[in-house]
């Protein structure tokens, strides 16, 4: 049996968009993406799957937006302008989304929400409560407050950290490259993708060597440690280019797209 056909039967999904995703180069928002994104989401709804969008770039749109150095931002204007971008987002997700009569909602988390106790608790519950109703929560971490996030952390360990919190079937993070190589394709002409890993080893950790995008905090290396959080709670995941958002489509319809992490569950 082929290892991508259970993808047909994934119902509970999140998927990570990075802020290479979601903006040009010169860190505007790329409006065009992000409505395609959307309609896509909106249509996997339509179908009784219950979606958590994670998303990046509420610091790049804010730092855009101020007029700031993207090389020299210190850290207090990091948090500023995650707060200030982090509105622009929503208002421009709460449009398109509201196009295709999609409800959405805005949940910041911090990384201690999985330390358990009654805040892990009211998380899970919120989300259940969210796709029971047929809300796709947006997620982002709470940047504003939790600076060793900032400095330290990245969005596709948050990605993994919500999969793990409402159960979810599948991780799909979408990036600025095909999937995992078995070296940089950026560097190396002779890369070639890896289609399915069963097992997360030394190998697969030295093919994950290298930087993301400049806009971005997260490279493979994150994409990797996402995976095996993933891995560790029965979740399988799937790296793949978010240059066009309908690429989902051919995820869930178990085509042979980016790198699939295998679970083991």
């Amino acid at each position: 049996m082929d290892v991508r056909s259970k993808l047909k039967q994934a119902e509970k999904i999140v998927i990570k968009v990075g802020t290479s995703s979601l903006t040009y180069s010169n860190g505007k928002l790329n409006l065009e993406r992000i409505e395609r994104l959307a309609r896509v989401l909106s249509d996997l709804n339509n179908q009784d799957k219950k979606i958590v969008l994670v998303s990046s770039g509420a610091i790049g749109v804010g730092v855009e937006r101020l007029g700031l150095n993207r090389t020299e931002v210190t850290l207090p204007e990091k948090q500023a302008s995650a707060s200030v971008g982090q509105a622009i987002l929503m208002k421009i997700y709460q449009k398109f989304f509201e196009e295709y009569n999609t409800p959405v909602s805005q949940i910041l988390l911090t990384k201690d929400v999985m330390d358990g106790g009654i805040r892990k608790e009211n998380a899970q519950n919120t989300f259940n409560t969210l796709l029971d109703m047929g809300v796709i929560p947006i997620v982002n971490e709470n940047d504003t407050i939790s600076t060793f996030e900032i400095e330290f952390g990245d969005n596709d360990t948050l990605s993994a950290t919500v999969a793990s919190l409402v159960g979810a079937d599948l991780l799909i993070l979408l990036t600025d490259i095909d999937g995992l190589f078995t070296a940089d394709p950026r560097k190396d002409k002779n890369a070639e993708i890896i289609s399915v890993v069963e097992e997360i080893n030394e190998e697969i950790d030295s093919a994950a060597d290298g930087a993301g995008s400049k806009l971005g905090t997260g490279g493979m290396v994150t994409k990797i440690s996402a995976a095996k959080i993933c891995c560790s709670y029965g979740i399988d995941t799937v790296i793949a280019n978010g240059e066009d958002p309908k690429i989902i489509y051919d995820i869930l319809d178990a085509k042979e797209i980016g790198t699939l992490f295998l679970s083991g569950k």
